[in-house]
């Protein structure tokens, strides 16, 4: 997996990953333009169902004229449902068609293993990876609150919309950056909790996933969204106004992508397909940072510098530094005992 910038810690990753299916939400995407049912056709040869967290409709709609225009992918068409990661894991749990799934935590495709994803899912050169992006902080137009990094979202009167931890990865990617940040500057743990409890008093706005939420602020909630790199270039290049930064300590965003158990030859050539220079690009140029090293992202229209589009970062946490999803859940987002569920719950 590419990783642009690194902190002193081990930075080697590997994630499970989730797939899930779709909820009809705004910006988020409902079924890709040319679906011909919300993901509900017969898997076939010709036909693949895509199920997918809301976040990376952009790239998937490119990914999809991409793959047609191949050998392997012509006369195949598709359908394709994208909302929140859990929403869209339980939802392929429950029976909805999925041929090629992408959930934003590796948890999530966690879940689906063995009834519907092979143990081996993650066994590829990207563990299982088809995309990286960071954590951002979206501001408006011009900076009016002049928010530089995570020490400014605690002050008095900053209004913060993050997505909700009970359905989105998104919004569990945003508060693991927020909290680690305070450990990566050489804080204790005693010091992350109180300022993750000071962020979530300041927190407005809880959509249930990462798309919802920047819909949400583009409508005029709040002064800042937290968010991927990926969701704020994806914003600017459909011309909304915002702005956004990669703040010095982020968190390395890992997204998993496998076929399921039943899927057809055809959704076997889509994922090596994403996986591709081609594939790679495409998603690089809607915004993700490419999981694949050595792929050039070219210019990327939407970057704060087009030509230098995704920059290291100064310190970059990961998942498996934090011992991995099923460690971190256990430890941030269980539904009793988590330290996050504890802190929502205490800040009303």
């Amino acid at each position: 997996m590419a990783i642009s910038g690194t902190s002193g810690r081990a930075r080697t990753a590997t994630i499970v990953v989730a797939a899930g299916v779709a909820v009809a939400m705004g910006l988020s995407g409902c079924s890709s333009s040319k679906a011909t049912a919300t993901g509900g056709a017969p898997s076939t040869a010709s036909h693949l169902n895509i199920v997918a967290y809301s976040v990376p409709k952009p790239a998937y709609d490119a990914l999809e004229t991409g793959f047609e225009a191949t050998a392997a992918g012509k006369g195949v068409t598709f359908s394709a449902s994208y909302g929140a990661s859990g929403t869209q894991e339980a939802a392929v749990a429950s029976g909805q068609k999925a041929d090629y799934v992408n959930f934003s935590v590796g948890s999530d495709m966690s879940k689906l293993v063995p009834s519907f994803v092979d143990a081996g899912w993650n066994s590829g050169a990207t563990q299982g990876i088809v995309s990286d992006s960071v954590v951002a902080i979206v501001v408006r137009p011009g900076n009016p609150k002049h928010i530089t990094g995570w020490s400014d979202l605690i002050k008095p009167g900053i209004k913060i919309v993050t997505p909700d931890p009970a359905s989105s990865g998104s919004a569990k990617w945003n508060i693991l950056a927020a909290y680690t940040h305070v450990l990566e500057d050489g804080g204790t743990e005693a010091q992350a909790q109180a300022y993750l409890s000071a962020f979530f008093k300041n927190v407005v706005s809880k959509p249930s996933s990462g798309s919802l939420a920047t819909s949400t602020f583009l409508n005029g909630t709040g002064d800042v969204l937290i968010s991927y790199e990926s969701e704020a270039i994806a914003a600017k290049q459909k011309g909304e106004a915002l702005d956004y930064f990669i703040p010095a300590e982020s968190i390395l965003i890992q997204t998993p992508g496998a076929v399921t158990k039943s899927a057809p030859q055809s959704a076997k050539d889509f994922l090596s397909y994403v996986l591709s220079p081609a594939g790679q690009q495409i998603f690089a140029s809607k915004g993700f940072r490419p999981a694949v090293s050595g792929v050039s992202p070219g210019t990327v229209t939407g970057a704060n510098d087009p030509a230098n589009p995704y920059p290291a970062v100064q310190k970059l946490e990961t998942i498996a530094n934090l011992g991995g999803w099923s460690a971190v859940n256990a430890k941030y987002f269980d539904k009793k005992t988590g330290i996050v569920t504890k802190i929502e719950n205490g800040a009303g």
